[in-house]
């Protein structure tokens, strides 16, 4: 649940007390260790009056949202409920600054920790690798002696720490999210696309919903806020949980996301309840543009709405992104995972919103407002043997 890019930031780890808990971890872990994964967080969000004007794409002063408030369409899409960004009603200025400057506890917590040999490292030392197939019936190979977290995670004094996605799923889900899904540039098998700029990054799976002949998959929508992203395109959301995280302050959500899962890491102690401490949440989403698919709340984590984050696959694992794969694997292991199942459709304005808020974040999360990379599968032998595949407990 984790970015190729996020291997490149280096928290500085100069401190006694981290050199301590470097120590603890190697020891806990054997040759490598098994310390942190993402984060993702809550966010506050300033309205402006009707009368802001909206600035230019990706300002960081301020930009305009569209909601629908039910009065018509200006997006010719099919259901005639939608409403695009730069049209004239229903707007709502949100204002994407984030408040004034201060200390941030959770700079620099990232204890690095390379990749390791997935035959020799992570087998020997019992790291069960992410994403897997969270297909209904799935079960790894990989024996555990350790259980996922079941419940939701507020109720084990979790919070979330960061929010980002890849392109495509990670995870895979038959029916769902796999091999026959398509998008706007992909057919069926097809796991690549150019993001903006022209990076050519690895795409994973995609959902099924995708219709061309559907205006609210093909219309164009003007992003505000979120960088490269387009409807009609798949992208899971990983939310980073951890009880070391700055829970319930300014300093909540971090970027990147390992400074908010170790941000206060003397809570996590010995790192022996490591699975019980620190979970990624898993939701995967087809674009669309029609405002009737829209969620004011994307940052705050797994959409619970119906049979939405209602079939959940909970398993151990690591941290994922595409400097991991079947040869080389994430020493950042286990951590619970908890996994939608099933794909849905979202409106690109909760993007959009999403973006907004994480610009009003104190720490600067513009490293996570575009789509990263995606893992290929992980292979059976490298996946926890622990899938529980019940509705989560409590919700």
């Amino acid at each position: 649940m984790c970015k190729a890019d996020d291997e490149e930031v280096v928290g500085e780890f100069n401190q006694g007390s981290n050199k301590k808990m470097v120590a603890g971890i190697l020891a806990f872990c054997g040759v490598v260790t098994v310390s942190s994964i993402i984060a993702m967080g809550v966010m506050s969000v300033q309205i402006a009056n009707k009368a802001q004007p909206a600035p230019v794409a990706a300002s960081s002063e301020g930009a305009t949202i569209i909601i629908n408030t039910g009065s018509g369409s200006t997006s010719g899409s099919t259901s005639g409920s939608s409403t695009v960004v730069g049209a004239a009603k229903d707007e709502v200025p949100l204002f994407a600054r984030p408040p004034i400057d201060g200390p941030n506890e959770c700079e620099g917590k990232k204890v690095q920790i390379d990749n390791v040999d997935c035959l020799i490292d992570a087998l020997e030392n019992v790291l069960p690798q992410a994403g897997g197939n969270v297909t209904m019936g799935f079960q790894g190979e990989m024996v555990v002696g350790h259980e996922p977290i079941t419940t939701p995670y507020f109720q084990n004094d979790m919070c979330p720490v960061n929010v980002h996605w890849h392109l495509g799923a990670e995870h895979l889900s038959a029916g769902e999210f796999d091999e026959m899904g398509a998008g706007p540039h992909t057919k069926p098998g097809d796991l690549r696309r150019k993001l903006a700029g022209g990076e050519d990054v690895r795409g994973g799976f995609r959902c099924r919903h995708y219709d061309e002949n559907d205006k609210k998959f093909t219309t164009e929508y003007n992003w505000q806020h979120c960088v490269g992203m387009e409807v009609g395109e798949t992208y899971e959301v990983h939310w980073p949980h951890s009880a070391a995280g700055a829970c319930g302050t300014i300093n909540q959500y971090q970027t990147p996301f390992y400074d908010g899962v170790l941000c206060r890491i003397g809570v996590l102690g010995d790192l022996s309840r490591l699975p019980q401490q620190v979970g990624v949440q898993g939701q995967v989403f087809t674009i669309v543009n029609d405002e009737d698919y829209f969620y004011p709340d994307l940052m705050r984590g797994m959409i619970v709405d119906g049979d939405m984050g209602r079939d959940i696959t909970k398993y151990t694992g690591s941290t994922t992104g595409t400097s991991r794969d079947n040869e080389i694997c994430s020493a950042y292991s286990p951590i619970t995972w908890q996994v939608d199942r099933k794909c849905h459709m979202i409106s690109a304005s909760s993007f959009d919103k999403m973006c907004a808020d994480m610009k009003s974040q104190r720490d600067d999360m513009s490293d996570d407002l575009y789509a990263h990379g995606s893992r290929e599968l992980v292979d059976p032998k490298f996946t926890a043997n622990n899938q529980h595949n019940r509705a989560l407990r409590g919700n």
